[in-house]
């Protein structure tokens, strides 16, 4: 091989390999394979939030978005909302949450209040499986959602 092809060969090895390896985003756990899901984009259902070990299950009008833009907007479980949100990686931070003013079934209202308190404490870490999202915060609570629009 001459001196040209081979100056060539290892620039393109050079330039080439590093991305590749920044491409790949799977990563080997005990013989599975598992993939980084996007989170943005997509409706997801609340399911439900626990917080210090029990969990409540979500009225079926609970949902959200959170979209590429930075944008966010849903119903926490009586009242619509939206937010301006940061996503870094499995790394998501919502901004104040802007309502709506309706009044619920006390129950509702609760389990709303405990939503937006959980997705406003600071930074949540996503961790994506099949068509489930947990959000989980600083001290452990965690909101559960699955793909698709509410009931």
């Amino acid at each position: 091989m001459n001196r040209h092809k081979q100056r060539m060969t290892l620039m393109a090895a050079t330039v080439l390999l590093p991305l590749a390896v920044a491409c790949g985003s799977e990563k080997a756990d005990s013989g599975s394979v598992s993939v980084q899901q996007p989170v943005t984009g997509i409706d997801w259902r609340v399911d439900g939030v626990t917080i210090g070990g029990t969990t409540r299950h979500a009225p079926a009008t609970a949902h959200l978005r959170i979209d590429e833009d930075g944008k966010a907007a849903g119903n926490l479980g009586c009242n619509r909302f939206s937010a301006r949100v940061t996503v870094h990686g499995d790394r998501i931070t919502f901004g104040d949450l802007r309502t709506t003013r309706m009044a619920c079934a006390p129950d509702r209202m609760d389990f709303e209040r405990t939503l937006a308190r959980t997705l406003t404490t600071g930074t949540l870490t996503a961790k994506a499986d099949d068509a489930k999202l947990t959000l989980t915060d600083g001290d452990g609570d965690r909101v559960h959602l699955s793909r698709g629009a509410p009931e």
